[in-house]
């Protein structure tokens, strides 16, 4: 596996996969790499001859300096994962190598951006098309994998992707959960044992909506199957829950006839999780 500190070594790595008529899968990661990254790897080697990720703890899209300053970093141990996974080459840049000095261009999905999760963070999102529309534009992969942990971010992208006329696919791979359902996460790292266990909450609450979701069920049952599951954990600060169309982000009312998107967030001793699931009939 080739480890590039730069986009120019990352690029020449590339350019020599494509030069023996490879395909090129990107997987993009802040590192903390976990089950769900080494998904995210195997689906994009599933598709293509090469398979190359990135590792980069992106500041932009940190609202909070302290969340920032206390995201996990294990870049040895990302590498030995990456490396046992089969990725063909890693790259790990500065900040400054991402964005240069006098770097002023943002890319931004007017409103996608600033709806449901994005009301919670502030300029998450802005961050996040922006970086990856620089890393996209750095590896030029056929194809780029992302969790549907983060449901928002991948329709983001995805709108991001399609609105630029970008040539490059973006696939979805389903949630990695633990034993106890909850979703696979780098900030999980951050829990103590005790935020750790009352955070399966979440998984709970989305299994008691699906079990809930009969044809023409209200909406409004739905909501209050998952705030009440939530909230009868004392350690869990319910922060959303938003049901709304896969597509538009649209709220949905009135009765259960088509599949929608629920998303929900909770902190836990100060740490935002985040939790995913389409349900309802096709």
């Amino acid at each position: 596996m080739q480890v590039c500190r730069n986009t120019t070594a990352f690029r020449d790595a590339i350019a020599g996969f494509r030069a023996s008529g490879d395909g090129v899968g990107l997987v993009t990661t802040m590192g903390a790499l976990h089950a769900g990254h080494l998904a995210l790897v195997a689906a994009a080697k599933a598709d293509h001859a090469r398979v190359v990720a990135t590792i980069f703890v992106n500041p932009t899209q940190f609202g909070d300096r302290t969340d920032l300053d206390t995201y996990p970093r294990t870049e040895a141990q990302d590498l030995q994962m990456l490396r046992a996974a089969g990725v063909d080459a890693v790259l790990i840049p500065e900040v400054a190598e991402i964005y240069p000095e006098g770097d002023e261009t943002i890319v931004e999905t007017t409103r996608l951006a600033h709806v449901l999760h994005g009301q919670v963070r502030p300029g998450h999102f802005r961050g996040v098309t922006t970086v990856v529309a620089k890393l996209l534009n750095i590896a030029q992969p056929d194809a780029a994998y992302f969790g549907e942990k983060d449901y928002q971010q991948l329709q983001v992208i995805r709108r991001m992707v399609r609105d630029l006329h970008s040539p490059v696919r973006i696939v979805g791979v389903p949630t990695v959960r633990e034993p106890d359902g909850l979703a696979m996460s780098s900030r999980n790292t951050r829990l103590t044992p005790e935020d750790r266990a009352a955070a399966a909450c979440l998984s709970r609450a989305l299994d008691a909506a699906e079990a809930e979701a009969g044809w023409r069920v209200p909406i409004d049952r739905i909501d209050q199957v998952l705030r009440t599951t939530i909230n009868r954990e004392p350690r869990a600060a319910l922060r959303a829950v938003d049901i709304v169309d896969p597509d538009s982000f649209d709220p949905v009312r009135g009765l259960l006839t088509r599949k929608v998107a629920i998303m929900i967030s909770a902190e836990f001793g100060g740490v935002l999780l985040i939790d995913q699931r389409e349900i309802g009939p096709d």
